[in-house]
């Protein structure tokens, strides 16, 4: 699926405010239990995990990176991201929340994961090499040779992606008082 540029310039500028609406959004249409909080939490850790191996690999606009997660995806940050999301509606039980998800996942995620590569191919000569190499998000390539890098954890920091377990944290724990409440 390619979006217009203008499109995809739009939405990107969108993408914090419409993470303010989902949040309200969210905590209107969470109908938590002890289970889908277990399983989602479960599934939302792996996206963290996930989130972190890869900021723990990248040096932003200083070099393409291609190892850790990059060596299978071009974009392991946004499927970390969906993990989170799927987990966090897991947890709160609710097909419309899902829903909603998806619809900005495909509307707002997609045309900005396009523009960040468009911005890397400008600034990286082999994009275009590591991008046949590679899928975009999920694929069936197999997995290439890493370029050597190793998790750094000041990349980690550099890169706010504490960020995220502090989004997630707050999510649950909301999740967790709003399940109290309805016993």
């Amino acid at each position: 699926m390619t979006f217009p540029k203008r499109y995809a310039d739009q939405v990107a500028r969108l993408r914090v405010p419409s993470g303010f609406l989902l949040v309200a959004t969210f905590a209107w249409l969470s109908h938590p239990t002890r289970n889908s909080l277990l399983l989602g939490g479960a599934i939302s850790i792996l996206g963290l995990l996930l989130r972190a191996w890869a900021a723990g690999h990248l040096a932003k606009d200083k070099q393409l990176c291609q190892s850790g997660p990059y060596a299978w995806s071009r974009n392991p940050l946004y499927i970390g991201t969906l993990l989170v999301a799927c987990g966090l509606v897991i947890a709160g039980r609710s097909i419309a929340l899902a829903g909603i998800f998806a619809i900005v996942f495909v509307f707002i995620y997609l045309p900005v994961i396009e523009l960040e590569e468009q911005h890397l191919r400008d600034l990286f000569p082999d994009f275009d090499e590591y991008a046949r190499r590679v899928p975009r998000l999920i694929g069936f390539r197999k997995r290439t040779a890493a370029s050597g890098g190793r998790f750094k954890s000041e990349l980690y920091v550099y890169n706010r992606e504490y960020q995220a377990l502090l989004g997630f944290l707050a999510g649950l724990a909301f999740l967790i008082i709003k399940w109290m409440t309805l016993q």
